[in-house]
């Protein structure tokens, strides 16, 4: 059962990588074509600054769930470093706490925020219902809320061992 939990959660979590992936890469597309069409044919296009905004609520919130599943989250250690192992663990785990309590708060509000805007079109983008622009908000806390979980419960990525497809197992920090 472990062992599916976590093969699930790395496919989310790459899921995660590419979609964040994406989003910049496209965003690196899309910006230049605005400047280009602005500038070069004198024709400004109404569709690169809002969907390369998009693009960015998208690479933040995705990226931000992988970046904490990662364990690479901006962490301030300065003072919990010095602390006693006991009340560092203490500490951890009210971050824990506090990360979940965010992530449900994203996780609702940001699905009671989708569906009350979604009957709302954005001007430059007529197609495009407003509650589409803030699901990322949403899915994002869903995943991230997935990821604490999996931190509370099975610790983090890096700290367990890896089994590689011919079932070696190799201990973390090593690959």
């Amino acid at each position: 059962m472990k062992n599916s939990i976590l093969r699930f959660n790395d496919i989310l979590y790459l899921a995660c990588i590419w979609i964040s992936g994406a989003s910049v890469f496209v965003m690196s597309l899309i910006i230049p074509w605005g400047i280009f069409a602005r500038y070069v044919l004198g024709t400004g296009s109404q569709w690169p600054e809002p969907i390369a905004i998009l693009l960015m609520v998208v690479f933040t919130f995705f990226g931000a769930a992988a970046t904490y599943r990662a364990g690479a989250h901006i962490a301030v250690a300065m003072i919990t470093g010095r602390l006693p192992a006991r009340l560092r663990r203490l500490c951890a785990r009210l971050v824990d706490l506090l990360m979940l309590a965010v992530a449900v708060f994203m996780t609702f509000y940001g699905f009671r925020l989708s569906l009350g805007t979604w009957g709302q079109t954005i001007g430059d983008l007529p197609w495009m219902p407003v509650g589409a622009t803030y699901l990322p908000v949403p899915l994002g806390g869903v995943l991230t809320l997935v990821f604490i979980l999996e931190h509370m419960f099975l610790g983090y990525q890096g700290q367990r061992e890896v089994v590689t497809f011919d079932h070696e197992k190799i201990e973390a920090g090593a690959v």
